[in-house]
């Protein structure tokens, strides 16, 4: 059975500043460092399944290391089964809960197959982070193949769509859960040569904020990370001239790693994400700052 959320709020009487975050089991002085200092982050997904997609690698590899840390049972999921078994082994030996299965979020059956096995066999999905992704050659609009432009959409945008129509469900029965979709910086302002790829993160951009609306009374938050140039192995099937196009528009002047970008999701994901919901976070090294 999932944990209920708690919901946050301020005692409308001032009784010394006395408030509720999720998880508490009793109040604190809002205004004491201590009772801030006393949150520790370090173990607050314990008893927490979360179920990462496109995770043997890049950002979901380093998400699932976030959270394992901070004690969820993860369930890893990519499209290639041998990698995503090889790295949850690795993860198992360090201590972290980690259990691997293939999933190919384009497949609609597919997807519900493997979630719904999983609520059998772990008693509820806590978090879904929809990270699983591709990219390809930088091409112009007009010279994009219709099948290019469909498996965009399909990967990104229908297979975040399949996994949370799949997990709203159990997630509002339970009053609890996070949902966190890894978009990117394409989605907001259309990059030159990714056409495809910018309208599918779009999509889910747009997808994460009618969702967070229509979940907002549940329990259930659903927000979206947008990382900028990302040093993962997906980057780097691009040409270095696109790449390095992209890096002149970051002020940070480099490229994000993965793990930059799981902290976020990792925060989105937790406890402590209670008053946050249809937001997109910017992971970009200041490039998008709206």
């Amino acid at each position: 059975m999932m944990a209920a959320d708690t919901a946050a709020g301020t005692d409308p009487a001032g009784a010394g500043g006395k408030t509720v975050l999720p998880g508490a089991e009793d109040t604190f002085d809002a205004t004491s460092i201590a009772a801030f200092a006393n949150r520790n982050p370090s173990r607050e997904l314990d008893g927490q399944v979360a179920l990462v997609t496109g995770a043997a690698r890049g950002i979901g590899l380093a998400t699932v290391a976030v959270l394992a840390s901070r004690g969820a049972r993860v369930v890893l999921t990519d499209l290639d089964a041998d990698e995503a078994e090889a790295v949850a082994g690795r993860l198992r030996a360090d201590g972290g809960d980690v259990t691997a299965r293939r999933l190919d979020v384009q497949d609609e059956d597919e997807v519900q197959q493997v979630i719904s096995s999983v609520l059998e066999e772990l008693g509820g999905i806590h978090v879904l982070v929809n990270n699983a992704g591709t990219t390809g050659p930088a091409r112009p609009v007009w010279e994009t193949p219709t099948r290019y432009f469909e498996t965009m959409l399909r990967v990104h945008l229908l297979g975040t769509f399949f996994c949370v129509r799949a997990v709203v469900p159990p997630m509002k029965d339970a009053g609890y859960g996070r949902i966190v979709n890894v978009a990117s910086v394409a989605g907001k302002e259309g990059n030159p040569g990714s056409g495809a790829y910018s309208a599918a993160k779009a999509g889910v951009i747009g997808l994460t904020k009618s969702l967070g609306k229509e979940l907002a009374t549940t329990g259930v938050t659903v927000n979206a990370v947008t990382p900028g140039v990302i040093d993962t192995t997906m980057i780097r099937q691009t040409s270095p001239d696109h790449i390095e196009r992209l890096i002149s528009k970051i002020p940070m002047g480099r490229r994000g790693q993965a793990s930059e970008v799981a902290e976020m999701i990792a925060w989105a994901a937790s406890p402590r994400c209670s008053f946050t919901t249809g937001a997109i976070f910017d992971v970009s090294g200041g490039r998008t700052t709206y």
